[in-house]
C-alpha cells in the first residue's frame, strides 16, 4: 500500500493584503470615511473576532463588506482592545478588602502595537491596485499613516483567520 503525504505549505499560502492604519478615529467613523472614499460599503459585523489570552478573553470589532461582482472580502479590524480583570487587594492595609478592576491592553497582532486598525482585503487575484487604495485612504484627514504590512513577517497571523 502506498504512502500519501500532504504538503502543509499549500495551506499556508497567504491570499490577502493587509493595510495598517494609524488614526485616532473610532471604528464606526473610520468605516464611514472609508465607505465615502472607496467603492465599498463596510458595515458592522455581528460576530466580533474573539481571542483568548492568559489575561482573559477579549473581542475586537470588525466591519465587513463582500464585493459579489469581484468576489473580494473587505474587513476593517480593530487592533487594540482591553481585558478587564477583577483583583482583590492582598495587602494588610486600608484597601485590603476592596476588589479592583484592572484593565490590560491587548493587541490582535502584538508585533504591531502602534497600529490602530487593519484593512484586510481577501481573494484579490491582482484585481485591486493596493497602492491606489493607499493613496485614496491617505487623503482622509484623520488618518495619520497608512502602509502595507508584509504578512510573512507576522508571527501571530493565525489571529487573522476568521
Amino acid at each position: 500500500m502506498g504512502i500519501h503525504k500532504l504538503d502543509l505549505g499549500e495551506f499556508d499560502e497567504i491570499d490577502y493584503y493587509l493595510i495598517a492604519i494609524h488614526t485616532s478615529l473610532e471604528d464606526y467613523r473610520l468605516a464611514y470615511f472609508i465607505n465615502q472614499n472607496l467603492p465599498i460599503n463596510l458595515s458592522k459585523n455581528e460576530t466580533e473576532i474573539q481571542i483568548n489570552i492568559k489575561e482573559g478573553e477579549t473581542n475586537f470589532s470588525r466591519f465587513y463588506y463582500y464585493d459579489i461582482e469581484n468576489a473580494i472580502s473587505w474587513n476593517l479590524i480593530q487592533n487594540k482592545s482591553e481585558v478587564i480583570q477583577q483583583r482583590e487587594g492582598n495587602n494588610q492595609n486600608l484597601f485590603s478588602n476592596i476588589v479592583m478592576e484592572v484593565a490590560t491592553k491587548v493587541f490582535l497582532l502584538p508585533e504591531l502595537k502602534k497600529v490602530d486598525y487593519f484593512l484586510k482585503i481577501e481573494n484579490t487575484d491582482d484585481i485591486i491596485n493596493i497602492s491606489k487604495i493607499q493613496t485614496i485612504l491617505n487623503k482622509i484627514d484623520s488618518i495619520s499613516a497608512i502602509y502595507t504590512v508584509e504578512t510573512n513577517q507576522i508571527k501571530s497571523k493565525n489571529n487573522l483567520i476568521f
